[in-house]
């Protein structure tokens, strides 16, 4: 017929590519659903990305909360008073106290002392003798320390002559702060300080509900990542941000 272009049965098929319009639109909750996970859209698939990471990142906090008791479980520090056993800008992962500890902790506390395993010979963590801890100085007063917890004292205990000479200042208990003891609690220090945390004045002796959580690991430099967000102002309320105190001036 004339005005018609013959078809060529050797050349290859036309297909002809509709525009998405309203008859494209998915049906029903299932179906949107599978158009969301599907469709290459540069929107909805940099969304589905993002909500992706976001949703990965809650999974291991929750992870994480279930291990570890208490929220939240990864803690930065801010300070080198845990020197060389920790570091400024290290994320560090705190467990509640009462989880896996021994059956010699101190009392209920969940708590084991340098004292305690220096003793037995076996309970180390973080290059040395007993438990570091994460604690609210002098019931939250300050923002959280992290250090080792050394020895425990009673209430009213003068405790001078169980002190390690090298980190008080006198060995008489009435130049000593916090001795007698005003009340039962650890005595502290951070590894890398040459006084007492009770000595220096940080903390009293602190009691078992000031106490947080233990150290079980760290993860260098991770830490610093936390710190930016909290120099900037920019964390969150209820975070925390833990700092290992850094030792008193000389004199």
């Amino acid at each position: 017929m004339s005005g018609q272009r013959p078809s060529d049965p050797g050349g290859p098929e036309r297909v002809e590519l509709s525009t998405p319009g309203s008859d494209d639109r998915p049906e029903g909750a299932l179906g949107w659903l599978r158009w969301l996970l599907r469709t290459d859209s540069p929107r909805v698939s940099f969304a589905r990305e993002v909500l992706g990471s976001v949703l990965g990142v809650v999974l291991v906090g929750l992870l994480l909360f279930a291990a570890s008791g208490i929220w939240p479980p990864m803690v930065a520090v801010e300070s080198g008073s845990m020197e060389p056993h920790m570091y400024k800008g290290d994320l560090v992962f705190v467990m509640e106290e009462h989880r896996l500890s021994p059956d010699y902790a101190t009392g209920t506390t969940g708590v084991v002392t340098y004292h305690e395993a220096a003793d037995r010979d076996g309970y180390w963590k973080f290059g040395d003798y007993g438990d570091v801890i994460v604690y609210e100085a002098n019931g939250g007063q300050t923002t959280p320390v992290i250090h080792r917890a050394r020895f425990w004292v009673d209430d009213g205990e003068n405790w001078a002559s169980r002190a390690d000479p090298r980190f008080v200042s006198s060995q008489s208990c009435d130049s000593l702060p916090n001795c007698p003891a005003p009340h039962a609690g650890f005595i502290t220090k951070g590894d890398n300080n040459d006084r007492y945390d009770q000595v220096a004045d940080i903390s009293s002796p602190v009691r078992p509900s000031w106490v947080k959580g233990t150290a079980e690991f760290r993860i260098p430099w991770l830490g610093y990542v936390r710190l930016s967000f909290s120099e900037s102002g920019l964390v969150a309320p209820g975070s925390v941000v833990v700092p290992a105190s850094p030792a008193p001036a000389a004199g």
